[in-house]
């Protein structure tokens, strides 16, 4: 069995940085898409909400494993050559996308018709309505939920290993495989995503707890 020194430790942190870096672009690259998402199946445009409550249901019926799959030799198959990278970074966006406009379009379902109609009378337009009246208060209620899907993403980033991604999880099964220490390897690993998820998971717990005071 080798030593776990400086050396090993360092791979493992810099799959640590690709695995945020992931979770980063997963993320934001899944807000952007999906707040259109959630404002399309909010909308009263039939065409609109039956297009994307299939695109829901397809990310959300299907593995993520499957789907980076598809999305990196999928790819490959029409003629595009493209790396690792650039493969999960898409598959991860459009993953969360999917869930990111279903958290939101139930948030804002959920802010009270009152406000909407309140907006109506004032002669706001669609835009400003929804800008200045409905989203502020939908990202409040949708806040819990999108704290938790955060965390399931930052973990899900673990199985972009399967094309070759050298992220946290995959780092450390290289060292391990260096080592032959997999017990102290991913003990590491496991540890470093703790110190990732745990306080996420504490901050969506209390922002849940919030809202339900809130309530009351």
């Amino acid at each position: 069995m080798g030593p776990i020194g400086e050396n090993e430790f360092l791979f493992i942190l810099h799959g640590l940085k690709w695995t945020v870096l992931l979770a980063i672009i997963g993320f934001v690259g899944g807000g952007v898409f999906g707040i259109v998402i959630a404002l399309a199946r909010a909308s009263k445009n039939r065409t609109a909400r039956v297009a994307t409550s299939g695109y829901i249901a397809l990310f959300q019926g299907t593995p993520l494993l499957m789907q980076l799959f598809v999305v990196y030799y999928g790819v490959a198959l029409l003629g595009v050559d493209v790396n690792a990278w650039i493969a999960v970074a898409i598959a991860f966006t459009l993953h969360a996308s999917a869930f990111l406009g279903e958290i939101w379009r139930g948030s804002i379902e959920a802010v009270p018709k009152g406000q909407n109609e309140a907006a109506n009378a004032l002669g706001l337009h669609y835009v400003s309505r929804m800008k200045d009246v409905i989203l502020p208060q939908a990202l409040k209620i949708s806040m819990p939920a999108t704290v938790g899907f955060l965390v399931q993403l930052i973990k899900g980033t673990s199985l972009a290993a399967i094309v070759g991604f050298i992220e946290l999880t995959r780092a450390g099964q290289i060292i391990s495989n260096q080592t032959y220490r997999p017990l102290l390897v991913f003990g590491i690993v496991g540890v470093i995503y703790f110190i990732i998820c745990w306080p996420l998971s504490h901050l969506g717990s209390g922002l849940e707890k919030r809202m339900a005071k809130a309530v009351r």
